[in-house]
């Protein structure tokens, strides 16, 4: 099952399954037993989430552009000529399978209540990410 939550929620080691903290800077403050793996490349980038936070992108666009970011391709698809990563999409593949296997939560340090999070459109993204 593949789930979210804030960072800053209770653990429940019975639940959660693997931990990923997906937010592109590091978790400042932030005790590392808190979370099995920080996966950067999840996040938005930095001109994406500072264009959010300060209110020059709204969240519609904003969602459009995290998508968009997820699967653009970088500079070392330019050194394959048959072979391309295309982003994020062999990543969220991988979550996709494991959270068939079990749990796999998804982490930011937005508030748990907060709807307007890049960690709710990044399920939706594994979820719909053929396998």
């Amino acid at each position: 099952m593949l789930k979210v939550k804030s960072i800053h929620s209770p653990i429940d080691r019975k639940n959660d399954g693997l931990r990923i903290f997906a937010a592109r800077f590091p978790p400042r403050g932030i005790s590392k037993s808190r979370y099995d793996v920080w996966m950067p490349s999840l996040g938005p980038t930095e001109k994406t989430l500072f264009a959010f936070l300060e209110k020059k992108l709204k969240w519609p666009e904003f969602s459009k552009v995290f998508k968009a970011e997820m699967f653009m391709d970088g500079p070392v698809d330019l050194l394959s000529k048959n072979v391309k990563n295309h982003g994020q999409k062999f990543t969220l593949r991988l979550i996709k399978r494991l959270a068939r296997e079990g749990n796999v939560t998804l982490m930011c340090v937005c508030p748990e209540d907060r709807k307007e999070c890049h960690r709710h459109l990044l399920r939706k993204l594994i979820l719909s990410t053929q396998v």
